[in-house]
């Protein structure tokens, strides 16, 4: 640990996995913020504290949690190194205690965690950088408005991690994003394990939610996480007349064959996924829908496949997020007969990661010549602009302005490597 001294103190927060892992890591950052802590980039010798904010959805996860403690340890030695985060509901004590972290806090003791390390580096302050793929947390916060899944996917641990069903109130939501307005955020995020079934504990619905983020706040942009289609109700649907929210839409498919679908434990049907995604078409122009696939689950036939991959081009993604099946210990899947070679799976995964890509800029197309917001999030090495639309697209523009966290019109001219190309509009 790092000697007491009148410098302020450093910190990084390593967070892997979902947007639940963000919306945590942002809590906990917030908290050492308010006491004083600065914000850095990255892990270096002089970091007196690195939280690794674990997942634990695959074997794969598993082992990068392993190794960012393994990073803390190598460049920042003197560092307390914390360890939070789903590993720590599937891993057993040794591994655990193989990783020689200095404080273990699990998920509902977080913000206590943060505690501790200001008991630990007293008269000092943090430098938290949140290292993580989805970044730009000053322009879009991820608020946490529900915990837990009661179903019981074959394929999935994080009922084991996250927990039963458990929903915030909807007065607790609002305070929330109440606060991150006041921050300067223009675009909350609404996150949650099953967010589809937030306010079951309730007595209230996701759209009850929602409408009331639009009735008693002011943020510019609302954003949902992932749902799944039976979450769909009219009533909800019916709210994005409301340009302030987001016209995108993650509905995590999984698979397109009816047969996997089943054997997965999923609660809907192709045609029943495919009546969602017209539903949402119907009622909001232009609307993105994004999903997961996971491929070679056990037992999957090459035709099972084709009908799936199938059924992705039908549905037009603009996106899709495609894995590999994982064997995961403790889930229904790991000893189902039929486990499809590695090899076949790399085979399948590519064709489907090519289609994505084809899907994928044809949506793009789709916005050549029109105009929309952006809002800006950084400006790049080459002197772009970079930023999302409300449609989850990342477009790139040149201004000699300074267009940080600010919503701007933007005519999209091309396309660029992985996003649109725009004009920003005076």
């Amino acid at each position: 640990m790092s000697d007491i001294s009148t410098s302020p103190p450093t910190a990084a927060i390593l967070t892997l996995g979902c947007k639940l892992n963000i919306a945590d890591s942002e809590a906990m950052a917030r908290q050492l913020r308010d006491a004083g802590w600065h914000i850095t980039e990255r892990v270096q010798a002089d970091t007196d504290a690195v939280i690794v904010n674990t997942c634990s959805v695959t074997h794969t996860a598993d082992r990068k949690s392993a190794h960012l403690v393994n990073v803390a340890r190598r460049l920042a030695p003197g560092a307390t190194v914390a360890l939070t985060g789903c590993l720590l509901e599937t891993a057993p004590a040794e591994r655990i205690d193989s990783l020689a972290a200095d404080l273990v806090y699990r998920q509902p003791e977080q913000l206590a965690l943060a505690g501790r390390l200001i008991e630990l580096h007293p008269n000092r302050s943090p430098n938290i950088e949140i290292l993580t793929a989805r970044k730009a947390f000053k322009t879009r916060a991820f608020i946490s408005a529900q915990e837990g899944c009661n179903d019981v996917c074959a394929f999935c641990i994080i009922p084991k991690t996250r927990g039963r069903e458990r929903s915030k109130t909807i007065a607790h939501v609002v305070d929330e994003v109440h606060k991150r307005e006041a921050e300067g955020v223009k675009e909350v995020v609404i996150t949650g394990t099953q967010l589809g079934h937030y306010g079951s504990d309730l007595g209230i619905r996701l759209h009850d939610l929602i409408g009331a983020l639009l009735a008693e706040t002011h943020v510019p942009r609302i954003r949902m996480s992932s749902v799944q289609p039976q979450d769909l109700t009219d009533d909800l649907i019916d709210l994005w007349s409301d340009p302030r929210l987001c016209r995108h839409f993650h509905l995590a498919l999984q698979s397109g064959s009816d047969g996997v679908l089943h054997r997965m434990r999923r609660r809907y049907t192709q045609d029943e996924f495919r009546t969602a995604v017209q539903r949402l078409r119907d009622a909001i122009p232009q609307v993105a829908i994004t999903t997961d696939v996971i491929v070679g689950f056990p037992g999957e036939t090459d035709d099972e496949f084709e009908e799936s991959f199938a059924f992705c081009e039908e549905m037009a993604f603009a996106g899709i997020h495609v894995f590999p099946y994982s064997q995961r210990s403790g889930t229904v899947a790991y000893k189902l007969p039929g486990q499809v070679p590695d090899a076949i799976k790399k085979q399948r995964v590519r064709r489907l990661i090519d289609l994505a890509g084809d899907l994928s800029r044809t949506y793009r197309d789709s916005f050549a010549g029109t105009t929309g917001d952006v809002l800006w999030e950084k400006r790049c090495d080459d002197g772009a602009w970079e930023g999302l639309t409300d449609t989850y697209v990342r477009t790139r523009a040149r201004s000699g302005a300074d267009l940080s966290n600010t919503l701007t019109a933007v005519r999209f001219t091309a396309q660029g490597e992985d996003g649109l190309l725009g004009e920003v509009l005076a």
